[in-house]
Parts: structure tokens; C-alpha cells; sequence
């Protein structure tokens, strides 16, 4: 799809029926008077009062258990910089969208019209009573790091700056699997990163936390290596100066010998001659979007024995945060934990790297052409349809909350809680999309014989509102 027909469609999609992608919708029966009663007045003050006596019974008699704030003031949205909260909202209601249909989580997006770190954390902490979790987006470094840390320790419910934590998460695992097959160590790798904006810096922590050695690592801006030599770092950057190299280093003489490439920066800072200086085996994480730091193709084709990942869809090992975000929330909020933790991130780390090693399900295998996955170069982390998602990563969130005494309800049934997991989709799951989805690229034509039967008529009719975009598909 070319960008003129992408815009169009996109702005189509957005704007068609009722604007926007999201909508409030009641979940308790209306149909009478008696109902109304019970849902406002009068029936409405006893919940009310029990939360008075019990501030606790809010999770019992309210949403507040299942509801996230998807908080932006749009400073930094995508790869658009700052357009302004306005602008934002799309991707706002386009992550509780994913909220919803990945992990059943309710959410009101939020977009903030305020630059003052201030004033964006007293206005989200006077809203504390309303939500169970605090998903922060799309908010510029250096600020985001302040406002994140600042919420964690205000506030009582799980606060996650996703961009930060959920490219950590998803390439963390990911970088566990492609160390182990190419049998690296993580604590001897030499690693260059690209890029010292909100997301580098978190993946570059988690890295450490995995075990990877700083003095291994080396972290490029726009200006240069990271070197204690320089007077000009802002923000966290000075967490990862590196003196190993001399500070004129450039980036292309940094990837000689280096075993991994991490990219979170722009398009086409590489090229073919600085990956294939790089180390036997090496490992190229190009995550910039949509056009990554160096294409798949050029990539392979220079070094054929890499490991490739890319934040995109249509190559393999796509690191995409749909893998984390969801699952990590829902995890927190059935605990009701009270913060989401490094041991929690890392809970979730693993739990995606070891569900790779998996076989992967027909249902997923289906949705990619029937391809054969498995564990190995171009499968190092699990597709964003895989239905075990749920089942796996929350679960490992949520014991971890509980293992460092965050949990303010512990599971003690493991195996209803799964049961309960992946029940929570209902009709509309990932599994029945997929199967629409595939019969959708892949339309048949459909011979409907004894047209004379009503049944058969019904049928017909179904088939054309379902499938038929205009008369032109219909061919009686």
C-alpha cells in the first residue's frame, strides 16, 4: 500500500460511522424501570456508602479495578514530535483500543494540555480515585522520566510510561532468545546502541538488568558517543558514558567487532559496509518506525548470519509492544498491585522469551500464510495474535507483584485465574479475528444452488451484507 492510498484509508477508517475508535457502553442490564433504579437513583447510594465506610469496596462496586488512563499532553507522538494533545488523541483511543481487545481492559484516554511537569502530575494524581492503572504515552524526554518516577512514588495504583518500558520488555526477550542461539553470553556481548531518547535508555537498563555488562555497552545521540569526555549530555544519558573508546569514536567505527546493534533512532543510519564489520553471528535490532535504521534486505543480505529484528509487521521478529503493555496491566490490576516494578518488567521478560520456545498454535500459524513457525532466527519472540498471550505474561506479572509484596489481592487458584484469563475475550477473541481476517484476504467465490429454497435465500442475503462492499461483488 502506497502512503497516498494509506492516508486516505486511514482517514476514512477514523472518520467513517461514529468518529473515533472507542465508545462507553453500559455493563449492567437497563431494560426497566427497576433496573434504572438499581444502576442511579435511588438503588445507587448504598454502593455509595459502602465505599464510604470501606474506600476499598471501590474495586467491588465500580470499574476502578479495570480501568486505565491512557495519559498523553503529545510531545512526543510516534515519529511526529510534538503536534499537541489534539493530535494525540488518535493514538490515545488507538491504545485503549488494544487495551480492550488483547487483555479486556477498559480505558478513558486522556490528553493533557499542559508542557509543566507540575501541573501534569498533580492533575493525574487528583484523578487517582478513578483508575486502577496509569498508562503514560507519548511524552518527550527528558520529562517523561521525571513524571514517571514522580507518579510511581505519589501514587498507589501501577503507573508505566509504555514507551519507555515496553520496547525494553519486548527486545529484552527477544535479545535473550537471539543470545542463545547464536550461544552469546550477555554479560561479554559488545553492544552499540543508537539512540539515547526515553526508549533507548529504558532498553538499555533493562539490558543491564538482564546481566549485560555497562562497560560492554556503547550508546550513541545525535551528536556522538556517550563519552564522560563530553559537557553536553542531558537527561539520563550520563547513566551509560562509556570511556572504552575515545570520544571522536564514530558509530560506524564502534560496530567493528560488536555482537549487537540496538536502534531506537531514525531511518537509514546504516548501511551495508558498518554491519558487516560487526562480530560472527551478530545480532541487528533496527527498531526506528516505519523505516528502520537499516532495511531487512540490506541487512540479510550483507551479513547473512544476523539476527534480524525491526518494529515492522511484515518482516520477521517484529518487536511490538502489543506484546507487553496489555498483559503487563492486566497482571497488575488483578493483583491490584500498587506499583509495576523491575521485578514485574522482568517477570514479563521472560515469560515472553520462554513462550518462543513453544510450539506456536495453528490459529497463529494461519493468520501468517500458514507458515511453519518455530523457535529459531525468524522467530525469537511470539506474534502479537498468539491467544496464549494472555495466559502466559499475566500470570508471570502478577506472581512477581506478589513475590515483592505489592499484591494487595494475591491469586491462591493459579489455575482459575488462567481458566479465568482466557475466558475473559468472551465471543469476540483474537482467534475468531484472525479466521475473519484470513477469509477476508483470501475471498472464494460462492456457488448457492436451489435458489428456490427460502433458506437458501437467507443465506445469500447474510453472505452479500457480510462480504459484499458494493453491488459490484454480487453477481446473482
Amino acid at each position: 500500500m502506497d502512503k497516498k492510498q494509506l492516508k486516505e484509508e486511514a482517514l476514512y477508517y477514523h472518520a467513517k460511522g461514529r468518529p473515533g475508535k472507542i465508545e462507553v457502553v453500559p455493563t449492567k442490564e437497563t431494560a426497566n424501570q427497576r433496573d434504572l433504579s438499581l444502576a442511579y437513583s435511588p438503588g445507587v447510594a448504598d454502593p455509595c456508602l459502602a465505599i464510604a465506610e470501606d474506600v476499598n469496596n471501590v474495586y467491588k462496586y465500580t470499574a476502578k479495578g479495570n480501568l486505565v488512563a491512557v495519559i498523553s499532553n503529545g510531545t512526543a507522538v510516534l515519529g511526529l514530535g510534538d503536534i499537541g494533545p489534539e493530535a494525540s488523541k488518535p493514538v490515545m483511543e488507538g491504545k485503549g483500543l488494544l487495551f480492550k481487545i488483547y487483555a479486556d481492559i477498559d480505558c478513558f484516554d486522556l490528553e493533557l494540555n499542559t508542557k509543566d511537569v507540575d501541573e501534569f502530575v498533580r492533575t493525574v494524581k487528583i484523578l487517582e480515585p478513578t483508575f486502577g492503572g496509569v498508562n503514560l504515552e507519548d511524552i518527550s524526554a527528558p520529562e517523561c522520566f521525571e513524571i514517571e518516577e514522580r507518579l510511581k512514588k505519589e501514587l498507589n495504583i501501577p503507573v508505566m510510561h509504555d514507551d519507555q518500558h515496553g520496547t525494553a520488555i519486548i527486545s529484552g526477550a527477544a535479545l535473550l532468545n537471539a543470545l542463545e542461539i547464536v550461544g552469546k553470553d550477555i554479560s561479554k556481548v559488545k553492544i552499540v546502541v543508537n539512540g539515547a531518547g526515553a526508549s533507548a535508555i529504558s532498553c538499555t537498563r533493562l539490558y543491564v538488568s538482564l546481566g549485560a555488562d555497562k562497560d560492554h555497552i556503547f550508546m550513541f545521540d545525535s551528536k556522538g558517543l556517550i563519552h564522560p569526555d563530553r559537557d553536553n549530555l542531558d537527561g539520563k544519558k550520563s547513566e551509560f558514558v562509556n570511556g572504552g573508546l575515545p570520544a571522536s569514536t564514530t558509530l560506524a567505527e564502534a560496530l567493528i567487532g560488536a555482537d549487537v546493534f540496538i536502534g531506537l533512532s531514525r531511518g537509514n543510519v546504516l548501511d551495508q559496509a558498518m554491519v558487516k564489520v560487526m562480530a560472527p553471528d551478530c545480532i541487528i535490532f533496527a527498531m526506528a518506525n516505519p523505516t528502520p535504521e537499516i532495511s531487512y534486505e540490506d541487512a540479510t543480505a550483507a551479513r547473512p548470519d544476523c539476527i534480524m529484528a525491526t518494529g515492522r509487521s511484515d518482516y520477521p521478529n517484529q518487536v511490538n509492544n502489543v506484546l507487553g503493555f496489555p498483559f503487563i496491566f492486566r497482571g497488575a490490576l488483578d493483583v491490584r498491585a500498587t506499583e509495576i516494578n523491575e521485578a514485574m518488567k522482568l517477570g514479563a521478560v521472560k515469560a515472553l522469551a520462554e513462550l518462543a520456545k513453544k510450539p506456536v498454535p495453528d490459529i497463529v500459524n494461519l493468520a501468517y500464510g500458514n507458515i511453519n513457525l518455530k523457535f529459531g532466527r525468524d522467530y525469537i519472540i511470539p506474534k502479537p495474535v498468539d491467544p496464549r498471550l494472555i495466559t502466559t505474561v499475566a500470570p508471570a506479572v502478577a506472581k512477581a507483584a506478589m513475590d515483592a509484596g505489592l499484591a494487595q489481592k494475591p491469586i491462591t487458584d493459579w489455575e482459575r485465574y488462567e481458566t479465568e484469563l482466557a475466558m475473559r475475550l468472551g465471543n469476540d477473541n483474537p482467534i475468531a479475528r484472525i479466521v475473519e481476517t484470513k477469509a477476508r484476504q483470501e475471498v472464494k467465490r460462492v456457488v448457492f444452488v436451489d435458489a428456490e429454497n427460502v433458506e437458501v435465500l437467507k443465506a445469500q442475503g447474510w453472505f452479500w451484507r457480510k462480504n459484499c462492499t458494493s453491488h459490484l461483488d454480487w453477481q446473482p
